[in-house]
């Protein structure tokens, strides 16, 4: 590698750690985020010397450039998802429950609000432009001149993209974030009531609007659609209790995406049960009470995440 070359490769690690961010919130997936940023690095090494010096703010046209390849992957996922088994949800990213922050960029990036599970699942919602012009512009600041240059669109058109879907997540409303030791306490009560097997006690833990959102592919046991409301998602839990007993909930505390949530490894098959596919599953709280699980059970999502050992 050249003097030059190295010195630009030092200009861009300046910024990678941004762009997997840009890249993980616009995409939901790590493995297509990281894609992303390899991909924006082969452009930028690719440009010549002359249009390099062109290029007056390097972390915006980087920005623009992952904006770019992330449009195309949510275009391509928009179909793949025509086919897609059960429920999607978004990739989760997986640090440890209780150690120092590391300084990965994945990990740095799932801290924002934006980015917990419940807000990326209302942006899977949009489109890929209107998705595209909300984050680039409401998240990373960018004039929408460059936002309709990425989607190949008018200023005004790029503006109405990122007007509709503030509308849309406006009415989604996902929870706010709140405080791990707040989110702990309502956990332990809601394991605690279906270790007891006491379904009232359940039901009261759960919001009325409270959804369980299981994504298996097809290629693990869970739910194939949603269990909607507190009645029936208490009376899923309870019917896994009495197959499983006191390994239900026999997991690891993790954070998912910043929020507080459990690895439960795989159980083999008993005379009881049919066994378990391991999953990771993280919830979203409002006014104290559960209002959304997410049960992520497709292996392709839970590879290469930092698990803690069984």
């Amino acid at each position: 590698m050249s003097v030059t070359d190295t010195a630009l490769a030092e200009r861009f690690s300046e910024h990678r750690d941004h762009l997997v961010g840009v890249a993980y919130r616009l995409t939901g997936s790590r493995s297509d985020a990281e894609d992303a940023v390899q991909e924006a690095w082969l452009r930028l090494s690719a440009v010549d010397e002359q249009a390099r010096e062109g290029i007056r703010e390097l972390r915006a046209w980087l920005t623009t450039v992952v904006g770019r390849l992330c449009l195309d992957r949510l275009r391509s996922a928009t179909a793949r998802r025509e086919r897609y088994v059960g429920p999607w949800l978004p990739e989760p990213v997986v640090t440890p429950f209780g150690t120092a922050p590391s300084e990965d960029p994945l990990d740095i990036a799932v801290r924002d609000d934006g980015v917990r599970m419940a807000a990326l699942v209302v942006l899977d919602r949009l489109t890929p432009e209107q998705r595209v012009a909300l984050v680039l512009h409401d998240a990373f600041d960018l004039p929408f001149a460059e936002i309709a240059a990425t989607l190949g669109c008018t200023d005004a058109t790029a503006r109405q993209h990122a007007s509709r879907a503030r509308r849309a997540v406006a009415q989604a409303d996902p929870p706010p974030r709140i405080a791990l030791e707040e989110q702990r306490e309502v956990l332990e009560r809601f394991v605690a009531a279906i270790a007891a097997g006491d379904l009232s006690r359940v039901v009261a833990l759960l919001h009325p609007d409270a959804a369980l959102i299981a994504d298996s592919g097809g290629k693990a046991r869970a739910a194939r659609r949603s269990v909607l409301g507190p009645d029936n998602i208490a009376r899923f839990y309870l019917g896994l209790r009495r197959r499983y007993d006191e390994l239900v909930f026999n997991g690891a505390p993790i954070l998912v995406n910043g929020d507080l949530g459990a690895y439960l490894p795989p159980l083999p098959a008993g005379e009881a049960h049919h066994g378990r596919d391991a999953r990771v599953a993280t919830f979203a709280i409002r006014d104290g009470l559960i209002y959304a699980i997410y049960d992520i059970a497709n292996p392709d999502k839970l590879t290469g995440l930092n698990l803690p050992t069984p």
